[in-house]
């Protein structure tokens, strides 16, 4: 590697004058200003269409319906939900707009530069679990448009409960995600500039269609359908922040890999701004819509018997306009996919290339990626969906907080903000983060522990109170947990005290040679 190159200038200055072969490829290289591209508008899309996918759509109107409180008080929960994720990918983000590095890479601050491997390994296996499920209700708007064509719905379930028509969307969501992912970033960041407001133009169209037919009847029911008598006293507090818990895990996936994308940013500022504008904003702009199109399509499309429609593609299936339908379901596709390609795609295609960067490309990631993730979505129906979606979703945030509260503790307590680049790469004993052997067992134990119980609370019946804090609890306990055994001696190869911060205009390259 030339020492002229951006990758090689980075990361000289440390333990070791060149990276290690298998710590380090191009992929996994600080990326330099010059190639940072991102202002505040494609982290706005990387949120809204995070957002708008099919599968965000239907948690939201499930805890509309399980939540047991009154729709408003689901709505301002899930809003309160979308301050705190602003506030959490603030944290995350901020250390890879300032060296550069994604999060395979900055994991190894205090995982150790081999033990990074593990939280890398399982944030990469959480979101090939999401690419599957993205991928199944992808491939619902798809088997939508189709039926819709011909007239009709398909025939009796033909394998792991899906029919010939749903077997055959799914296979061309598949396929359309791998020919975008070959295209490269920019060309998915084109594609999100405009799944994201294409996606608005047609709920508001949808809203306006259902609340002409709704008439007086919409608003009552957005207060009363949802609604339940035996929620009372500090069950509705204890309701209200489950729904805050239930949609802070279902960001848990890129909260706690959000480097990989502020990377691109231009200005911390500008990956602020996107946050704010994509997350709260925009979270709490789609839950109205979210809110009334369900309650209306209960009251217009289903007379108020049974459960509430929560898949907007079976929404809009009922509306009864062919060309409406196809364009709805089209557009839920295309945001959907998007957000699959970002979220769930790209993630574990770093992190499964951080396990052998030399055998191991991006992009040989990334097909490994939609192999496992399509079988885990052809079992969907069959397996999967009968434990329910937000279970399901508490289940892969419980797993990812402690390793987000290990990782943020790390950076803003134990490193003081302040990072040696060179030595993220590096095999040498002394350098930084070698620790023992290159695994921080301390870090690994930490993370064990806190494990154990956020999970516990999903799943034991006596914790069941608790699920809904499943991600928060878990977030907690691995950051206390972590300062706790770091300050009990020092971990061999570990830092023996804090060191400086970089000054705050330094470069990624000049950040990472004045630590030490």
């Amino acid at each position: 590697m030339s020492a002229d190159s951006p990758s090689a200038v980075s990361v000289v200055g440390g333990a070791g004058d060149d990276p290690h072969p298998s710590l380090h490829n191009d992929d996994l290289a600080p990326l330099p200003a010059a190639q940072r591209r991102w202002g505040w508008f494609e982290i706005f899309n990387v949120w809204t269409n995070d957002v708008q996918s099919l599968a965000g759509y239907t948690l939201a109107a499930s805890l509309f319906i399980t939540a047991g409180i009154n729709g408003w008080w689901v709505f301002a929960a899930i809003v309160l939900a979308g301050l705190f994720v602003n506030w959490l990918v603030n944290l995350t983000g901020t250390p890879s707009v300032r060296y550069g590095i994604p999060y395979a890479v900055m994991a190894r601050a205090s995982m150790g530069v081999r033990g990074a491997t593990f939280p890398a390994l399982i944030r990469g296996i959480v979101a090939i679990f999401w690419y599957g499920a993205q991928t199944y209700f992808a491939s619902t708007a798809v088997a939508l448009a189709i039926n819709a064509v011909l007239g009709g719905p398909d025939g009796p379930p033909l394998l792991l409960g899906m029919t010939g028509v749903d077997w055959v969307s799914y296979l061309i969501v598949a396929v359309i995600q791998i020919l975008l992912f070959v295209r490269g970033i920019a060309w998915i960041e084109k594609f999100l500039n405009v799944a994201g407001p294409a996606v608005y133009v047609v709920m508001v169209a949808l809203l306006v269609a259902i609340w002409v037919q709704a008439g007086d009847e919409l608003l009552p029911a957005v207060s009363g359908i949802f609604s339940s008598a035996d929620v009372q006293g500090w069950a509705v507090v204890t309701a209200f922040l489950g729904v805050v818990g239930t949609m802070v895990a279902y960001f848990s996936a890129v909260i706690i890999n959000f480097g990989d994308f502020s990377r691109f940013s231009r200005t911390e500022r500008g990956m602020k701004v996107g946050n704010f504008t994509g997350l709260p904003l925009s979270l709490a702009f789609f839950t109205f819509l979210s809110l009334f199109i369900t309650a209306g399509a209960y009251v217009v499309y289903q007379d108020g018997q049974g459960d509430p429609l929560t898949n907007p593609a079976d929404i809009v299936g009922q509306v009864g306009d062919t060309a409406l339908t196809v364009v709805a379901a089209l557009t839920f596709l295309v945001a959907t996919i998007g957000i699959n390609l970002v979220a769930n795609f790209i993630p574990p295609a770093y992190d499964l290339s951080n396990l052998a960067p030399q055998r191991i490309s991006f992009r040989r990631g990334g097909y490994l990626t939609a192999l496992f993730g399509f079988v885990i979505g052809a079992l969907w129906v069959a397996v999967i969906d009968q434990i329910g979606l937000p279970k399901f979703v508490d289940t892969l945030g419980a797993v990812l907080a402690p390793l987000y509260g290990i990782l943020v503790a790390d950076y803003y307590l134990v490193q003081r903000r302040a990072l040696l680049v060179a030595d993220l790469y590096s095999m040498d004993p002394a350098g930084r983060y070698h620790y023992v052997d290159g695994w921080n067992v301390r870090a690994i134990g930490a993370f064990a522990v806190a494990a154990v119980f956020s999970v516990a609370t999903v799943w034991v019946p006596w914790l069941a109170e608790l699920s809904g804090f499943a991600w928060v609890i878990g977030a907690v306990i691995g950051a206390v947990l972590y300062v706790a055994v770091m300050r009990v001696g020092t971990p061999s190869g570990g830092p023996a005290v804090p060191v400086s911060p970089a000054p705050a205009d330094a470069s990624p390259a000049d950040a990472g040679s004045t630590a030490g």
